[in-house]
Parts: structure tokens; C-alpha cells; sequence
């Protein structure tokens, strides 16, 4: 393979990629808006397209692996963050509260107009697929994104058939005191808690393939505000203040104060400590576990690894637990 070969697939990769992380996080928002929304044609378009919309992640899938990639997880991430992944975060803010009110109507049609943007942005990236695909002679991959970009095309239309209709229910509940239905009687509630632990469980997993922690702390840090970092009162703190606190930090928090020290004061000092804690964790997720998990692997008697596990530590968290654990192992050896 020549290098404008190599070249043509990488990119052609990203976008499938990017495509790939959109469709499933589309899967949970989906999902959320149907059990948000009364039966009626605009929920079963929604449970029709929640179909298309798996169908969809599977065959991009599958013209990953025929390339010979498979699913990029750091992709994935990088993907998730950018498209409709703050769609599924903002489930998570969600106050119950208002899953209990009056005002239903409004919520269902607001879902609508937000399916609309979602709907757009797949287009625009199916188009955008298509086009690369056909200017490096992928015919197969062009195919895929016209097949799917007009399954987009026809959801957007299906979408704005029904706005009419979501606004008449407003202003039947709203302004005529006449409400359609009851938010609490669909399931909204229930939708909010599982879509918030799916979008835990998809970041727990992502972050076990080495380099996913970085990239995503890194991604959360360049749009982070200060009560997001795992540092109290940041901004208020001496830069010896903080260097102080950065060993106690987990590799997607030292990204996130790296981002967010560069956007702000860009101290040198703060950056060069970050700099030196950054590295890789004995194995990828390490950072996501307790210290009695820890100590499990360390039973199993790698000496290797122990050292690892040891060093990291005594330059990180420097928990007790696990060096002791550590330190037990290599002195059986």
C-alpha cells in the first residue's frame, strides 16, 4: 500500500470512527427520549429510528473491521465528546423535579427540535463520509454512508411533520389548561437513571485501553470550569498550593489541570510538575481501582508487575494499602 493509500484509509477510518461513537451515543438518547414521550406517531418514529440507529452502529462496525481497524475506543471517546455525548451528560443533570411537574408537552417538544440538530449533525457527517469515501475510490464505504444518510434525511423530515403537532399540545396544556398527558406516567424518571449508569459503565470500560484516561481527561479539561477539576478552590490556590495536591491526582485529572492550567494562568511550574506525574499507569484502568482490588492482583505473585505497582504508587497516591501489598509481595520473592 503506497503512502496516499495509507493516508486515504486513515482518514477515511476517522470518520467511520466518528460515525460509530455517534450512533451509539444516539442508541441512549433514544432511548431516553422515547420513555419521555406519550404513545402517539412521534414515538414510534422514535422506535422505529432507535432500530435504524443500532442497524446503523452494527454496519459501520463491520466496515471497520473489513478495513482491518475495528472500533477505535479512542475514537470513541474523542467522538462521543464532540457529538452527542452532551446530549446523554445532560440526562445526568437532569433534576428529577421536573420529571414530576406539569409541562410534559413542552419537554417532548424541546426533545423534538434538539432530534432535529442530532439528525443534521448525522447528515452533515454521513455527507461528509460519502464525499471523502468517493474521492479515494471507496466505493463500498461511500455506499454505506448514502444508505445511512438517507435514513437521516427521512427522520429529520418525519421530525418536522410532527412539530406542528408537539406545539399544538403545548399550547393545548399551556395556554388553554388543557394537558395531554402526565410526564411521570412514561418512564422519564427511570430513563434519567439508566442512561446516567450506561454513560458511567461506556467511561469505565473506554478508560482501560491504554491512553483512553489521557485523551479524555484532556478533552474534559479544555471546557472544564474550576468546580469540575478534582482540586478545590483552584483558582484560589498558590501554584506551590496545587503542586502539592497533584500526586494525589488519577491520570484524567492531571489532564484536565493540564488543559485547564494552560487556558488560564499557564504557570510553567504547574506544568512541568504535571509533565513529570504524567505517564502511563501499570495497566490501563489502574487509576479506576480500590485498593483491595489492587492487592488482588498483587496476590497473584508478579514480581514485575509489583515493582509497577510500587513506583507508580509512591509518585501518585501513595495509599498505604497498596504498598504494604507491594512491598509484602517482592519480600517473597
Amino acid at each position: 500500500m503506497s503512502q496516499s493509500q495509507k493516508k486515504s484509509q486513515q482518514k477515511i477510518v476517522q470518520y467511520l470512527n466518528e460515525a460509530h461513537a455517534t450512533e451509539h451515543a444516539l442508541v441512549r438518547v433514544l432511548q431516553s427520549q422515547i420513555a419521555m414521550t406519550p404513545r402517539g406517531s412521534y414515538r414510534s418514529g422514535l422506535e422505529t429510528h432507535l432500530g435504524e440507529t443500532r442497524d446503523h452502529a452494527e454496519r459501520v462496525g463491520r466496515r471497520l473491521e473489513a478495513l482491518g481497524q475495528g472500533s477505535n475506543p479512542l475514537m470513541a471517546v474523542v467522538g462521543l465528546v464532540e457529538t452527542v455525548a452532551g446530549q446523554v451528560l445532560a440526562l445526568g443533570k437532569t433534576p428529577l423535579d421536573l420529571l414530576r411537574d406539569s409541562g410534559g408537552e413542552e419537554k417532548v417538544l424541546k426533545n423534538a427540535k434538539d432530534a432535529c440538530a442530532t439528525e443534521a449533525l448525522e447528515i452533515a457527517t454521513y455527507t461528509a463520509l460519502e464525499r471523502l469515501a468517493k474521492a479515494v475510490g471507496d466505493d463500498q464505504t461511500a455506499r454505506l454512508a448514502a444508505s445511512i444518510r438517507a435514513d437521516e434525511e427521512k427522520m429529520l423530515a418525519r421530525i418536522l411533520r410532527e412539530i406542528p403537532k408537539l406545539t399544538d399540545a403545548v399550547t393545548g396544556a399551556e395556554v388553554k389548561g388543557d394537558p395531554s398527558y402526565d410526564m411521570t406516567e412514561t418512564g422519564a424518571a427511570d430513563s434519567v437513571r439508566d442512561a446516567v449508569k450506561v454513560a458511567k459503565r461506556a467511561a469505565r470500560k473506554a478508560r482501560k485501553v491504554p491512553g483512553v484516561a489521557q485523551a479524555e481527561g484532556q478533552i474534559k479539561g479544555a471546557v472544564a470550569s474550576e468546580s469540575d477539576l478534582a482540586i478545590a478552590r483552584y483558582d484560589a490556590l498558590t501554584a506551590e498550593e496545587i503542586i502539592g495536591r497533584l500526586p494525589e491526582l488519577s491520570q484524567i485529572d492531571l489532564a484536565k489541570v493540564d488543559s485547564y492550567e494552560r487556558r488560564h494562568q499557564n504557570r510553567s511550574t504547574v506544568l512541568e510538575r504535571v509533565s513529570t506525574l504524567r505517564g502511563d499507569e501499570p495497566w490501563a484502568g489502574y487509576d479506576e481501582l480500590t485498593v483491595a482490588e489492587i492487592q488482588a492482583v498483587l496476590s497473584e505473585g508478579d514480581d514485575e508487575r509489583a515493582k509497577q505497582i510500587r513506583g507508580y504508587e509512591r509518585a501518585h497516591k501513595n495509599r498505604a494499602g497498596v504498598l504494604t501489598a507491594a512491598e509484602r509481595e517482592l519480600s517473597n520473592a
